[in-house]
């Protein structure tokens, strides 16, 4: 098994983006972050708008509970962001350069990720062929075709085009469309004498213009189809300073159609289309505002905190009828231990509530927890906790 690699760094404070009144984390490095270093578990909840969904197979972002987003705050890790006016005043200084630098970035990763989603195909499908046997057979079976060939012009000299090949000893190899069979056809290699001549500078520059620019041709380009069909190149091409050798392919065009439809699809064509989780980049990171208000949370915050600089994991305790389901551990590894509710110091509370939430977290392997803070206590003692058990059950 191969170990897991290295968690990446995140620089604190980071910012948590208040959005219509809940706390996010867009970035999967800063919610790794918070899971692993400061106990913080939060609740997935994104999704796809045409297929919702109402389980927990989520995604980012991570919404955190406003105790969560304060205890974050107040411990100096992270500071609130109002999302909106960032986006809004980051993308109206924004200039025209930097978006289209933005989106060549992209581009770029999408074609990055449709190689490795391609090179992945080929080993699947080679491990398949291998395992069948027919690998070897495929491989010795598989013939060159017309859509994979090239121009190849093999020099001694640096010749920029056609028209300035007849002063020097260049051979062009051209692979042409033909019914005979896959070879060297040699009879239609000519050499002539390397003195430039007036006949034979206005033959190569007929030759340079119906062949195009051999420069600028790539594999399953239309170079092919542009040759000339007639004989009547034939004496232009003997009347340059190079030998102008043909290759008639075995196959036919028909059977070469699959291969010529393959060669077409470009890595760029099937680049895949990256949509980032986070605006930063190509927005800077958000400065931190000191003067925007802690988040608002519950009378159940001391007990939140108290438990949490425990090294206590929390969850949602809604559908146990609490505040808070409280972990020893994370939540992937251990059981909740502590079904937990916080009250204030001298408020009431009804004595069902008391029985009904004991035998609740006996039903289910917990314990059931109520919790307050003593306003006249220190603050490091101001908090107490009270854990109830049903007996015999």
């Amino acid at each position: 098994m191969a170990p897991a690699p290295a968690p990446v760094e995140v620089s604190e404070p980071f910012p948590i983006s208040c959005v219509a009144g809940r706390y996010l984390l867009f970035d999967v490095d800063v919610i790794s972050h918070v899971r692993r270093s400061h106990n913080i578990c939060g609740v997935l909840v994104g999704t796809i708008p045409n297929l919702s969904q109402q389980n927990v197979f989520l995604g980012v972002p991570l919404e955190l509970m406003p105790e969560e987003a304060r205890v974050l705050v107040e411990g100096g890790h992270a500071h609130i962001v109002d999302d909106v006016e960032t986006h809004r005043q980051g993308f109206q200084e924004m200039s025209r350069v930097d978006r289209l630098k933005y989106l060549a970035e992209m581009d770029r990763q999408g074609t990055e990720a449709a190689r490795e989603n391609m090179a992945a195909q080929e080993k699947k499908k080679d491990a398949a062929l291998k395992k069948k046997g027919l690998k070897s057979t495929v491989e010795t079976e598989t013939a060159p075709n017309v859509a994979d060939s090239t121009a190849a012009i093999e020099s001694t000299t640096t010749a920029p085009s056609i028209a300035d090949s007849t002063t020097s000893d260049a051979t062009v190899h051209v692979e042409r469309p033909g019914s005979a069979g896959y070879g060297l056809d040699t009879s239609s290699s000519v050499s002539v004498p390397s003195a430039p001549s007036e006949s034979s500078s206005t033959a190569a520059s007929e030759l340079g213009s119906s062949f195009v620019d051999l420069g600028s041709i790539m594999k399953g380009s239309s170079f092919l189809n542009s040759l000339p069909s007639s004989a009547e190149s034939e004496p232009a091409a003997a009347a340059s300073d190079s030998r102008v050798t043909t290759l008639s392919p075995q196959t036919s065009p028909a059977a070469s159609a699959p291969a010529a439809k393959k060669a077409s699809k470009s890595v760029f064509a099937q680049r895949q289309y990256i949509t980032p989780t986070t605006s930063t980049p190509p927005l800077p990171s958000p400065a931190q505002d000191v003067s925007r208000p802690l988040p608002v949370v519950p009378k159940s915050y001391p007990l939140f905190r108290f438990l949490h600089s425990r090294g206590y994991f929390f969850m949602p305790g809604l559908r146990f009828g609490c505040n808070y389901s409280v972990y020893p551990g994370d939540p992937l590894r251990y059981h909740s231990h502590f079904l937990a509710t916080g009250l204030g110091w001298d408020e009431k509370f009804d004595l069902l509530d008391m029985v009904g939430g004991g035998r609740l977290g006996t039903g289910t392997k917990k314990a059931y927890m109520v919790g307050g803070e003593d306003p006249k206590a220190p603050k490091e003692d101001s908090v107490r906790a009270f854990s109830v058990e049903w007996a015999s059950m």
